[in-house]
């Protein structure tokens, strides 16, 4: 699925840089996994990549409210609220 947008996305380089530090989070906990680190250590970790991965959700979908619907609806581009509610009921599973 590959949608591109004609219109900017204020938050990009936010979510881009939290994304890069989740990421580098995720591989931190991955080398005490490997390393035999205590589990409740890396379940404390692992639930600070999954809040920052939230957090980043959050973010694109506020940014996908205030720019792709408010203006798919402007132009009468309805479908984007189904494609949304889709979105957000894989999201929050």
């Amino acid at each position: 699925m590959d949608k591109t947008h004609a219109h900017p996305h204020t938050e990009t380089k936010k979510v881009i840089d939290r994304l890069s530090r989740a990421i580098g989070h995720l591989e931190s906990v991955k080398k005490m996994v490997e390393e035999g680190r205590d589990c409740s250590e890396v379940l404390i970790q692992l639930a600070a990549v999954r809040g920052a991965i939230n957090n980043v959700g959050k973010m694109i979908l506020q940014d996908h409210i205030n720019h792709c619907v408010v203006e798919s609806i402007e132009t009468g581009d309805t479908k984007v609220l189904q494609d949304l509610s889709e979105a957000i009921d894989k999201f929050v599973k």
